[in-house]
């Protein structure tokens, strides 16, 4: 079964049996609320939609995204994402992971962000439930 690792230049530091998932997380600079949900494949992560409340600096929305439940929508043309690395610094503050709507920080499964490691990368493995 396909599920989430997350951890850092291939050391898993997390192992979730899930297929689908959102990431969810404060823009450091404007304060907006961003939403991406993705989906598990053995290519990568393939995101499926983003969600984000508003503009900013680096948050252009795209020509084709829709305002409703007070967000824009829009669905990124992308392919899969093999790795998908972010960068985590106690400053910015943690990163959400939600699982049929029920969310929780990044920091319940692999510890509070902190300065000696200040990234970690998602991508598709195989776990076992």
């Amino acid at each position: 079964m396909l599920g989430l690792c997350l951890g850092l230049a291939g050391h898993v530091w997390a192992e979730l049996p899930q297929q689908q998932f959102t990431l969810s997380w404060h823009h450091t600079v404007e304060k907006i609320v961003w939403q991406e949900d993705y989906r598990l494949t053995p290519a990568g992560l393939q995101i499926l939609q983003a969600r984000v409340k508003g503009t900013g600096a680096g948050m252009e929305i795209p020509d084709d995204a829709k305002f409703y439940d007070d967000s824009w929508h829009y669905q990124p043309k992308l392919a899969p994402i093999a790795v998908l690395r972010l960068g985590r610094a106690p400053e910015a503050g943690d990163y959400q992971l939600c699982f049929n709507g029920k969310c929780q920080p990044m920091s319940h499964w692999i510890g509070a962000p902190n300065h000696q490691v200040e990234a970690v990368e998602l991508w598709s493995c195989a776990v076992n439930p």
